[in-house]
């Protein structure tokens, strides 16, 4: 065993700075199975390398993807996400040699062939995120990062209403720390007297003000940007179109269930849809994203006649930490303390998406003593008897191999409680072990999801999608319903 280690360490070791060079100069983050190899130590490759037995025979080595790494360095790649762990296994499975080096690099020539020869970079579009709650300062940092990792999309300014005189240090602060999601990756600076935060390298500057419209962001050398409403406090056409008014502006994005004819959109099942048209777009809930991908699948597979969608989620910042008056219905009450019976609107929401399931499902939610991650149980009769094992062979395979892979993750184990899913960053996990099918057209599915940092991350691929600034990633997804 001892021996096995080391030669995965020192196999992982040459290949740090292959991993560095590809980022360097081709603008190429590469990844195994899913698992992002962006500022990792040796052990986080043989870690992620652990991970493909889910989806292998068995285990995949660092020894077998380093020559798929040093192949791709010799390509002339541009901007892309590469999963060298699925090349590796793609080429043996076809027969070929990954010690052939001659072989190797006309498979990946093939499988590549859309990224040979392209620009490196991506062209750069400013983000201003207007509100710094929860989901601002998760949203800043998941920009932070991609900034570093691709390009593209760059955070320029946050918009507050002002809280006092150390209201930039205490934000920057709450930047920096999370009682949740941990410490910030990097490095933070106030400059205070220019009103800007420094992270990382980024300038962001800090605008107070109390009204949408009267912004010129222009002033700060910000133009064409996309204003990312993390407030909530408009939802509709008439108070998000304020944003459009201010100089600086070209899109808006809401990171809520938006209202009227506003464009509900869930990255990977109706994205594609988003035309130069929509300057007002929504992200829709973080429940409403758990559950529509997963939906989709089964609707596509098993058919879905109706069913009924019941969220126990965490408790949010609406909520009152002791009994006080609250204007909804049981939220007054103790958040801590409680499980606190409300409604949701996501279960209706997945309409706006997956048009098909208008009218089949109810849903009601339980907001628990929890800070973060939250589970909704869909319990669904179907067009057709299945299995436990049927359903959830689908659905480790679509979590594994398909387009959906980003939003959806499987699971299937024993010990895991909500914890173990904090800062995942997928829009929803299911879990297998608690999944009930008896052979007939029942089923009850449990879905895991981060309502915090999964929900950014599918807010972050739209901003990238109207951005024009997403990745391409290869080898290319076999679509979920061909699963």
């Amino acid at each position: 065993m001892a021996k096995d280690w080391n030669e995965k360490i020192e196999a992982a070791q040459q290949m740090l700075p292959l991993i560095g060079k590809l980022h360097r100069n081709n603008n190429v983050v590469v990844s195994v199975f899913g698992r992002l190899l962006i500022d990792v130590t040796d052990i986080d490759i043989v870690k992620a390398h652990r991970y493909s037995r889910l989806a292998t025979h068995s285990e995949l080595t660092p020894a077998q993807t380093l020559p798929v790494l040093q192949a791709l360095t010799e390509l002339d790649l541009g901007t892309a996400s590469i999963d060298i762990g699925r090349l590796a296994v793609a080429h043996e499975e076809r027969g070929g040699d990954l010690n052939d080096p001659a072989g190797l690099k006309e498979f990946l020539t093939g499988e590549l062939q859309e990224v040979i020869g392209t620009e490196n970079t991506l062209e750069s579009k400013d983000v201003v995120l207007y509100g710094f709650g929860r989901i601002g300062r998760l949203l800043a940092r998941i920009l932070i990062a991609r900034e570093a990792a691709y390009g593209g999309v760059k955070l320029r300014a946050v918009v507050v209403r002002k809280n006092g005189d150390k209201d930039l240090v205490k934000r920057a602060s709450l930047l920096r720390r999370d009682s949740v999601h941990g410490a910030f990756n990097g490095t933070i600076t106030v400059d205070e007297e220019n009103n800007v935060i420094w992270a990382n390298g980024t300038k962001i500057q800090v605008i107070y003000s109390n009204d949408p419209a009267s912004v010129d962001y222009t002033e700060y050398g910000i133009n064409n940007a996309i204003v990312v409403d993390n407030t909530g406090r408009w939802r509709d056409r008439e108070g998000l179109s304020q944003h459009l008014q201010s100089k600086g502006v070209s899109r808006v994005l809401l990171t809520a269930p938006g209202k009227g004819d506003l464009l509900n959109v869930v990255y990977g099942i109706n994205h594609e849809a988003i035309t130069d048209e929509h300057t007002i777009i929504t992200a829709a809930s973080c429940t409403t994203n758990a559950i529509t991908p997963v939906l989709k699948v089964l609707n596509d597979h098993y058919g879905v006649i109706n069913g009924h969608v019941e969220t126990v989620h965490s408790f949010t910042n609406d909520q009152n930490l002791i009994d006080n008056f609250h204007k909804g219905e049981r939220r007054g009450r103790a958040a801590g303390l409680n499980m606190v019976l409300t409604e949701t609107g996501a279960a209706k929401a997945v309409a706006k998406a997956l048009p098909e399931l208008e009218g089949k499902l109810t849903g009601n939610a339980i907001r628990v003593p929890t800070p973060d991650v939250s589970m909704a149980v869909l319990n669904l009769t179907l067009n057709q008897d299945v299995t436990r094992d049927q359903v959830n062979e689908l659905m480790d395979k679509v979590a594994l191999h398909s387009d959906l892979r980003q939003q959806i993750a499987y699971i299937h184990s024993p010990e895991v409680v909500s914890t173990d899913f904090v800062g995942t960053t997928h829009a929803g996990i299911v879990d297998g072990l608690a999944t009930i099918a008896n052979g007939n057209n029942h089923l009850v599915l449990y879905v895991w999801y981060d309502n915090e940092f999964g929900y950014s991350n599918q807010v972050i691929r739209i901003v990238e999608e109207i951005a024009g600034a997403r990745p391409k990633v290869l080898p290319k997804r076999t679509p979920s319903a061909e699963i």
